[in-house]
C-alpha cells in the first residue's frame, strides 16, 4: 500500500506541534509547583532576596495608546528603541537643571506583557479623576508650592531626604534606586528599599492597627498570608505624604506573590474615597537580581536645600532686595 505523504507530514507536524505545547506545558507546571513548595523553614513561602522594580512601561497609559491594553511584539520594540535613544542621546545644555538622562536607571524594558500602562483598574489604566476635595487639597498644595520657601518645613519630605519618591509605600518605579530588599522573620516582614535606604517593618502577628489619631509618615502596616501571596495592609497615612493625590484617609493594599524562581508579581489597589472616584489597581512584575544594594546617601554633596536656606537668610538680612 502506498504511502499518503501528505497526510503523514500533516500527522508529523501535528504531533511535534502538540508534543511541544504538551513540554511547555509540563514545564511551566513543573515550575509553578517548585515555586509552590519553595519555603523557609517556619513553612511561610520564600520571598526573600533583592528585587528590581525598574519598567518603561509607565504608570498611566498615554494618550497615544487610548484604548489599548497592551502593544504588539513589533509596537513594543519600537517603542523601547525610541525611549532609550532619546534618553541615551539626550542634549542636557537644553536644560542643565536636571540630570543628564544618561545617569538615569528606569529600565530599558517595557513590562512582559507589553502592557501600555501599570495602572491595570480601571481599564482606561488612567488615575481616576479626584473628588470634589482631593481637587481642593491638590490646588491647595500646589499653591503652597509657589510660595517661596522661608524654612526647610516649607520644602516637601521628599527633598527632605525623608522618604523617597518611589519607595512607598506603595512603591512605584522611578528615576533610579529601583530596588528593593525582602527579609522575612520570625512574626515579621521588612521591606528595604534602596532609595533613602527606608525600611518597613512589617507585623505579621495579627496585632491591630494603631490608634486611628496616629498618623505616621509610610502609614500603619500589618501583613498576613493569603495562600502564597503575602498581603500588606496599610492605613493611618498623614496628608503630606500624599502618592498621586490621595490624602490621610488612603487604605493601601499590596499584594506579592512570587510566579517564578526569579519573579515577583506586585500589586497594589488604592482605596480612598475621599480623594478619588473609584478605587484602582497597580501590577508591577519584579525581578531577582544578585547585585548587592548601594547605600544612598541623599544629601551627601546635595547642596540645593543649603543654598535655599542660605538665600532665604540672606534675603532676612536685606529685607529691601526681597
Amino acid at each position: 500500500m502506498a504511502l499518503d505523504w501528505t497526510k503523514l507530514t500533516i500527522f508529523l507536524l501535528t504531533s511535534a506541534v502538540f508534543g511541544a505545547s504538551a513540554t511547555s506545558a509540563t514545564a511551566q507546571n513543573n515550575e509553578s509547583a517548585r515555586i509552590q513548595h519553595q519555603r523557609l523553614s517556619s513553612g511561610e513561602p520564600d520571598l526573600q532576596g533583592v528585587w528590581d522594580f525598574r519598567t518603561l512601561t509607565p504608570l498611566q497609559r498615554p494618550s497615544e495608546f487610548a484604548g489599548r491594553a497592551a502593544l504588539t511584539t513589533e509596537e513594543a520594540a519600537a517603542y523601547e528603541t525610541r525611549t532609550n535613544s532619546d534618553r541615551d542621546n539626550y542634549d542636557v545644555s537644553r536644560n542643565p537643571s536636571v540630570h543628564a538622562k544618561f545617569w538615569l536607571d528606569n529600565g530599558r524594558n517595557l513590562q512582559p506583557d507589553l502592557r501600555t500602562s501599570l495602572i491595570i483598574d480601571p481599564s482606561d489604566g488612567r488615575i481616576p479623576t479626584l473628588t470634589a476635595s482631593g481637587q481642593r487639597r491638590a490646588e491647595a498644595r500646589s499653591a503652597l508650592r509657589r510660595i517661596a520657601p522661608r524654612s526647610h518645613l516649607d520644602r516637601s519630605i521628599t527633598e527632605r531626604c525623608m522618604v523617597g519618591f518611589n519607595a512607598g509605600p506603595p512603591m512605584n518605579p522611578g528615576a533610579y534606586n529601583n530596588n528593593v530588599l525582602i527579609l522575612q522573620v520570625p512574626g515579621y516582614v521588612i521591606l528595604h528599599n534602596e532609595m533613602v535606604h527606608e525600611v518597613r517593618v512589617v507585623p505579621m502577628d495579627g496585632r491591630k492597627h494603631l490608634p486611628s489619631k496616629i498618623r505616621q509618615i509610610r502609614g500603619d502596616s500589618r501583613g498576613h498570608w493569603d495562600g502564597i501571596t503575602l498581603v500588606i495592609e496599610t492605613t493611618h497615612f498623614r496628608d503630606d505624604t500624599t502618592f498621586a493625590g490621595s490624602g490621610e484617609h488612603m487604605q493601601l493594599t499590596e499584594r506579592f506573590s512570587r510566579t517564578a524562581e526569579n519573579r515577583l508579581l506586585y500589586e497594589y489597589t488604592i482605596v480612598d474615597q475621599d480623594s478619588f472616584v473609584q478605587p484602582w489597581t497597580v501590577a508591577v512584575e519584579m525581578q531577582k537580581t544578585d547585585q548587592p544594594m548601594f547605600e544612598f546617601a541623599c544629601h551627601e554633596g546635595n547642596y540645593g536645600l543649603q543654598n535655599i536656606l542660605v538665600n532665604a537668610r540672606a534675603a532676612d538680612d536685606n529685607p529691601a532686595e526681597r
